[in-house]
């Protein structure tokens, strides 16, 4: 079994150069992080309508939160974003942002970066993956395929 600097080591190496935040884990990897590590917070960056109609990560509340990247409906970016984090994570602090398909999470990553926090992680895939060839998500990656804990909506 890895330990979470093994993982942690791994999601580093998968920063290329100019990367502008630590690194990227698998949906695999970032829940073991949040098994081996109480203090690893997982940041969900989908909006609040994604997490009520399509489902959210089943994490206890210490380890899980939420910060709209942008608004629904409209998709204007959230002007607040960077003032809700502070309220739910330190500078120092192991975080793992998440979004539906790995997009917005990197944007995320790279801002809260920006502002300060040192370890950063994009996760890969995202909640719900990418489109299959019907169209269909979490058939193609992401944390619902992965068969990691979630709950519906």
């Amino acid at each position: 079994m890895s330990t979470a600097t093994d993982i942690l080591n791994t999601a580093r190496s998968r920063a290329n150069e100019g990367t502008p935040y630590a690194g990227a884990v698998t949906p695999q990897e970032a829940y073991a992080l949040l098994q081996l590590d109480g203090a690893v917070k997982l940041i969900d960056v989908r909006t609040n309508a994604e997490r009520d109609w399509v489902g959210r990560a089943d994490l206890a509340d210490t380890q899980h939160g939420a910060v709209q990247w942008a608004t629904y409906p409209g998709g204007a970016p959230n002007p607040d974003f960077m003032q809700q984090l502070d309220s739910l994570a330190s500078k120092d602090q192991v975080l793992l942002f998440l979004c539906r398909s790995g997009v917005r999470s990197r944007h995320a990553a790279k801002l809260a970066t920006e502002h300060g926090y040192a370890h950063c992680f994009d996760i890969l895939e995202g909640f719900e993956g990418d489109k299959d060839a019907d169209g269909h998500r979490k058939q193609v990656g992401g944390w619902c395929k992965a068969g990691l804990p979630w709950l519906g909506a």
